[in-house]
């Protein structure tokens, strides 16, 4: 998918809490918003397992995580062809994207 169309997904979540995050996603009807929840979960699935095996993150608090930055930047695109007139070819670009989330318990 587009960055350009993640992003419109992604700029409704910064500075929410982590669960209202997620709520909010669920009822919006794209497939980027499918795909940002999962990015979502996997980062606070991540901060819990830090508290719970890093003793330098043992004081964060879970039940507070907000989300601090959310960002989709663009990533390489497939190039492919498709025939067009008189022999020629046209170009398709397959886009991709990199979907960066980090939370924050402050």
């Amino acid at each position: 998918m587009s960055a350009q169309k993640m992003r419109e997904v992604v700029r409704q979540i910064r500075g929410l809490p982590a669960e209202q995050a997620k709520a909010q996603l669920a009822y919006v009807p794209r497939k980027s918003a499918r795909l940002v929840v999962k990015t979502l979960a996997s980062a606070i699935a991540n901060a819990e397992d830090l508290k719970e095996h890093k003793p330098e993150f043992s004081a964060m608090n879970t039940k507070n995580l907000h989300v601090k930055e959310a960002v989709a930047e663009t990533a390489y695109s497939f190039r492919r062809f498709t025939p067009k007139a008189r022999g020629s070819a046209g170009p398709i670009l397959k886009r991709h994207c990199h979907i960066r989330i980090v939370l924050s318990d402050e």
